[in-house]
């Protein structure tokens, strides 16, 4: 049986957005998008009667707490959005028998690999809010064991705040930009994600075998200089840009060095192309104008 009716959560964030603006490409479900004023994670008692309320066959929380540097000092409130929230739902999905996915980050690996993490590989976040998303991770799949979880990384989209929005900014107002060469990873264009999010909801609703942690980002693997770089190019700026060490660019939270996710386990579950983060850096800009 098809998913007839979809709650997302989260409407107004990157991945939230473009499910919105795909969902007209999709009539076989009814799609209902939660902002934060409809569905706020920070308050899980009253999630059982909006659930109730929604009747829905699928839940596709797309809400968290991203703040990474913030984190380490609001860990409350980060951990009762990242953790305890997706923990409920969970629980009140396989409850209900509604299908239940939520996204997780590459945060969780503690960034001393050499080569891309798998789904399997053992999560050791080294900042707080890498260890919100690992707990929620494990208190899902714990309390229902039929969640589908998706690790993706370097997230960005023609619409919120990212990084290529941010570059693209400062490069206009500055001469000259710092960015930080030494942490390795793989760029997800929002729109990708969420096309893949739709078809694997799709596969499970129609009794694929899907549960569990998937890894979703675009195929590539770069440096924030070498992704700032690219950005730039495809802009047309003039900005200089130079490259610097983690050291010179001290931030509250300490990021991985090196959090390169390997995707093979969902191109093959749900039989998808994933494009390059080059090109669908490019399709994102042009979006931007």
């Amino acid at each position: 049986m098809s998913t007839k009716k979809i709650v997302v959560t989260g409407a107004n964030g990157q991945l939230g957005w473009e499910l919105t603006q795909l969902s007209a490409s999709y009539p076989m479900y009814e799609f209902i998008f939660a902002d934060r004023s409809m569905f706020d994670l920070s308050k899980p008692e009253l999630f059982e009667s909006l659930i109730q309320q929604w009747a829905p066959q699928a839940i596709i929380n797309t809400a968290a707490y991203t703040a990474v540097d913030k984190a380490e000092t609001e860990q409350a409130l980060a951990n009762l959005i990242n953790t305890t929230a997706v923990a409920e739902l969970a629980r009140i999905a396989g409850a209900n028998d509604i299908l239940f996915l939520t996204f997780s980050t590459d945060y969780v690996f503690n960034g001393n690999a050499t080569s891309p993490y798998l789904t399997d590989t053992i999560i050791d976040p080294v900042n707080f809010y890498g260890t919100t998303k690992a707990q929620g991770e494990l208190l899902a799949l714990a309390v229902n064991p039929n969640t589908i979880i998706i690790r993706t990384s370097w997230v960005f989209s023609s619409h919120g705040n990212n990084f290529v929005k941010t570059m693209m900014r400062l490069m206009k107002e500055r001469i000259s930009l710092n960015v930080v060469s030494d942490q390795i990873g793989r760029p997800t264009y929002a729109k990708d994600l969420a096309i893949a999010t739709i078809k694997i909801i799709g596969e499970a609703s129609d009794g694929k075998k899907i549960k569990g942690v998937y890894h979703f980002a675009n195929k590539g693997v770069t440096s924030w200089f070498e992704f700032a770089q690219q950005i730039k190019k495809n802009a047309g700026l003039s900005c200089d840009l130079l490259p610097i060490n983690t050291a010179q660019f001290p931030t509250p939270a300490k990021r991985p060095a090196y959090s390169v996710l390997d995707t093979q386990k969902i191109e093959t579950a749900i039989n998808i192309d994933i494009p390059s983060w080059e090109e669908s850096l490019l399709a994102c800009q042009k979006m931007l104008g």
